[in-house]
């Protein structure tokens, strides 16, 4: 079996630390990858320190990350699809039941017998030098994507573009962005490239120029008292992509008639939803978790067609700890990417 180097947490207090992984040997329908890049999740923090309780399913040792590119190093003899050299990614699932209904819909991310997901035991995930995968869960990365630029796109980019489509914004609508962090900057970024009007809330001065930068039109401070008035019924949507507890009612308010408030950070614990800002308005709230493989294959190949990339600091995945402690302080901007090949060079 292919060995992997790889960082892992050993439990929920420990750091990450050096870990040797046994991926399988390919088989007739498998890829095995080589990974270059991983990006770094919020909900990597989480799930390695098992801050989602039950529903997290964290088993250790963990090996996290779920925002893989690389290029492919061997196929299995019936893979049709990829060949050694291709340019791929990796997602935050690696396999489904594919037989349920949102399977056969395209919509892998919500099976209902449970996706496989990346970086849970036993499928270690990505901080890691080789991982081996189905190739009808492998995408392929453009030319034009830049593979430390692509990783964080599969899960940060999805994740923002999937609930642009499926709530059927479109371009002139007024959408507001909560929260500029690694998801929010590619809400930004997608929300713009489709010709919508997009404000960034966000609770930093510091970030007023990089929402502008990132292509928002406008910018308000959620710590000034008369934001919330002054934006009362602006906005068709709003995108909230805030990890951190806070109040989902006072972005309720900022709806128009039919408006909806689409949930896409899981804070914890969460703030009860009132009736009224609901009810008077016909406001919506809803929910999305990720995109499925076709969706993400399409988010990709925008990306290359409109020049959108997530903004990334690269680290070698030696320093992923000090990565941790910076990510849960907001200094970063806006994506850390873990370089994989300095963990070869050891």
């Amino acid at each position: 079996m292919p060995l992997a180097q790889a960082y892992a947490a050993q439990s929920a207090t420990s750091p990450l630390s050096p870990f040797t992984v046994e991926r399988r040997e390919p088989g007739p329908h498998d890829v095995l990858i080589d990974i270059h890049y991983c990006g770094v999740c919020h909900s990597d923090v989480h799930q390695s320190r098992a801050e989602w309780g039950p529903l997290g399913g964290a088993v250790f040792p963990m090996v996290p990350g779920h925002e893989i590119t690389g290029l492919v190093e061997r196929v299995g003899e019936k893979v049709s699809r990829f060949k050694r050299g291709d340019r791929v990614g990796v997602g935050s699932f690696v396999d489904s039941c594919r037989q349920c209904a949102p399977c056969l819909q395209g919509e892998e991310q919500y099976c209902d017998r449970g996706m496989v997901v990346t970086g849970i035991t036993p499928t270690y995930g990505g901080y890691s030098t080789h991982i081996t995968v189905d190739e009808n869960y492998v995408l392929r990365i453009p030319d034009a994507l830049p593979l430390e630029r692509a990783a964080p796109l599969m899960c940060a980019g999805i994740a923002a573009y999937s609930p642009l489509r499926h709530y059927g914004v479109k371009p002139g609508n007024t959408l507001a962005v909560v929260g500029l962090g690694g998801l929010g900057h590619m809400v930004v970024k997608f929300a713009s490239a489709m010709g919508v009007e997009v404000t960034v809330l966000s609770n930093s001065p510091a970030k007023r120029d990089h929402a502008h930068t990132l292509g928002a039109r406008h910018f308000a401070l959620t710590s000034e008292a008369d934001t919330f008035q002054k934006l009362a019924g602006r906005f068709d949507f709003v995108f909230d992509t805030v990890t951190a507890p806070h109040d989902h009612n006072l972005y309720l308010h900022l709806l128009k008639l039919d408006g909806t408030l689409v949930l896409l950070g899981a804070p914890t614990p969460s703030t009860p939803l009132m009736a009224f800002p609901l009810i008077m308005r016909r406001r919506k709230i809803g929910g999305s978790l990720d995109g499925g493989i076709r969706e993400t294959q399409e988010m990709l190949d925008f990306c290359a067609s409109q020049g959108v990339m997530a903004d990334t600091e690269l680290i070698p995945i030696q320093k992923i700890n000090e990565a941790f402690e910076r990510l849960l302080k907001g200094d970063v901007y806006y994506r850390f990417v873990a370089d994989l090949r300095a963990l070869r060079e050891v």
